[in-house]
């Protein structure tokens, strides 16, 4: 780009010395009122010719930074490379591993402290967290098929659009979770479950009913009592 411009500006350059020495008698002396005339326009032209040539090398020397900026960012990303997909990683001794988006299953999670763990549409079919503690954890859009909760703190966790489909709950505490209309737990076990201040759609409530039982172990609190079922 550098010698481009360099090119542009000497090209002008020769137009500019072409225009003036040439072809305009800028140094004679005008005579008379068409000499004047033409002694003002040449004047003009010059002037005018001279200002492009001040803004095209303006505009070379703003390439020249932009093509050095942009060397000295890839001599950086050379030298201090680093791994996207730590992005995306979340809390809890996991956090320099990457857990969303990730086909995690038949992961053993079982008892770790994922706090704010980031499981953002992963899959999760059988993995286990027993007894984890998944507070504020997100399951946004995650395949959950099967996976073992029970026992687990998940308080506060993002249920979004997550597919808990015949997934084990058991005596988990799910309070405040957050959960969607296309959140699933068909076939889930929720036994002892704790799902107060959980904001149900009233078909999905009405189906955990028809299956809820069981008191949590933690908070003494009625599964169906939870789920405000009559």
């Amino acid at each position: 780009m550098a010698s481009s411009c360099s090119c542009a500006v000497e090209a002008l350059c020769g137009a500019i010395l072409h225009q003036r020495f040439f072809r305009a008698p800028i140094n004679a002396s005008p005579s008379g009122a068409d000499h004047g005339q033409r002694f003002k326009l040449v004047n003009l032209r010059n002037a005018v010719l001279g200002m492009r040539e001040c803004e095209i090398q303006a505009e070379c020397q703003g390439f020249r930074a932009a093509r050095a900026s942009v060397a000295a960012v890839a001599a950086i990303a050379l030298l201090f490379p680093v791994d996207p997909a730590l992005a995306f990683k979340g809390g809890g001794p996991y956090g320099s591993e990457v857990t969303r988006g990730q086909d995690l299953s038949g992961k053993d999670f079982s008892g770790r402290d994922l706090t704010k763990q980031d499981f953002k549409t992963s899959i999760l079919r059988q993995a286990n967290f027993k007894g984890a503690k998944l507070f504020g954890a997100s399951f946004f859009d995650a395949n959950l098929t099967g996976a073992d909760f029970s026992d687990a703190d998940l308080r506060g966790a993002d249920l979004s659009l997550a597919d808990a489909t015949k997934a084990n709950f058991t005596n988990a505490n799910l309070e405040g979770a957050l959960v969607t209309g296309n959140t699933s737990l068909k076939g889930a076990n929720i036994t002892g479950a704790d799902f107060t201040d959980v904001l149900w759609r009233e078909d999905q409530r009405s189906y955990l009913c028809r299956i809820a039982d069981g008191i949590n172990p933690v908070t003494s609190n009625s599964t169906r009592e939870t789920l405000l079922c009559d």
